[in-house]
């Protein structure tokens, strides 16, 4: 029995839906923007338009009253004019529209690229799931949208058309480039009305696809341990994990090395520092210890910071290799670290006393 799914996709789970091309984005914005877009440049695009197809019309006059117009070479001509005045009219709202469209759907998406979306999966082949499509709660919402949407358009039609009727029918005493002008301005006012209260619709579609989409990548609570299992188990990460729990603890043990009494180096293979405090340790302490480029950055650190150093090849190595960390050092080299730390403590002691006098 399939636990249900109530928790919160997790990053991961995020990522992969990603890559799979699973984004939350909704048409109706980007056509909104779209329309918006294309009419207010087709207002400014029109005086050209107009002259484009002027043009070519009084080519075809031309040709007409000079040519026989059913020739095969007048016709190759014609069409060719044709298409000509169609590209160069059209080319740049097309342009634009593309763009737009491209912009505004990266926007939601963030630009992604998923080339696994683009597979031809067969499961859209089969009929049964194409039924259930039909009958699911996103084709009842999109179809309730749609009509809301042909409902807008059809009562802004009939209110714009009712209010302009007397206008529109001035419009056949006009010459064809003030009447042409008059259809788009009331085309374009009218677009304008029917965006408006689409972008209220494409808000809302946004918000709903928003909604849906974290509906449908919800987990269930087996389905985040068996990820975390998988994620923990991978070995990449895990050497990520261990490689930076291993900075992290090189980043403390060079902390402490200023508070040491003494390093121990070999000269440059081994070192350790060594600490005591005859209140809380029964024998000197390693608070940091390490080997070639470590030990050098070890041995930096004390002289910045006026650790007695001591070059010892032999007592390095031993207590390197047998002394932990934070632990103290073993009974087999007391008599030797005992010598170590009575120089040092004397050394510092001679320090003192030249300072005083």
């Amino acid at each position: 029995m399939s636990q249900s799914k109530t928790e919160k996709a997790t990053s991961k789970k995020r990522k992969d839906e990603r890559k799979k091309g699973n984004v939350p984005q909704s048409k109706d914005v980007t056509s909104v923007i779209s329309l918006l877009v294309i009419f207010s440049v087709l207002k400014k695009l029109f005086p050209y338009m107009y002259e484009t197809f002027g043009s070519f019309f009084s080519f075809i006059m031309g040709k007409m009253v000079s040519v026989d117009v059913f020739s095969d070479a007048a016709r190759t001509e014609v069409t060719v004019e044709a298409v000509k005045a169609m590209v160069i009219s059209t080319l740049p709202l097309l342009l634009i529209s593309a763009g737009i469209a491209i912009l505004s759907t990266g926007a939601q998406t963030k630009f992604l690229f998923s080339s696994e979306a683009m597979k031809p999966k067969l499961s859209k082949f089969n009929p049964i799931n194409g039924i259930s499509r039909m009958f699911s709660v996103r084709s009842g919402v999109e179809l309730i949208k749609n009509l809301i949407k042909i409902t807008i358009i059809v009562v802004i039609l009939y209110k714009f058309i009712y209010a302009r009727f007397t206008e529109m029918a001035r419009m056949l005493f006009l010459d064809p480039m003030q009447s042409s002008v008059y259809v788009l301005g009331a085309v374009v006012k009218m677009a304008y009305m029917v965006c408006i209260i689409f972008v209220f619709v494409a808000g809302l579609d946004y918000l709903y696809q928003r909604w849906e989409y974290e509906r449908k990548i919800k987990m269930s609570k087996q389905e985040i341990k068996e990820e975390f299992k998988q994620t923990e188990g991978d070995p990449q990460i895990k050497g990520k994990i261990k490689q930076k729990q291993r900075e992290m603890a090189t980043s403390r043990m060079m902390q402490a090395v200023p508070t040491a009494d003494v390093v121990i180096r070999n000269p440059t293979h081994f070192a350790v520092a060594l600490k005591y405090d005859s209140e809380t340790d029964q024998a000197p302490v390693v608070v940091a210890k390490g080997q070639d480029e470590l030990a050098l950055r070890i041995v930096a650190i004390a002289e910045q910071n006026g650790v007695y150093i001591l070059e010892d090849r032999p007592l390095a190595r031993a207590i390197y290799a047998t002394a932990e960390l934070k632990m103290e050092i073993p009974y087999a080299y007391y008599s030797a670290i005992a010598e170590v730390f009575a120089l040092v403590y004397s050394i510092k002691k001679n320090d003192k006393d030249i300072k005083r006098n």
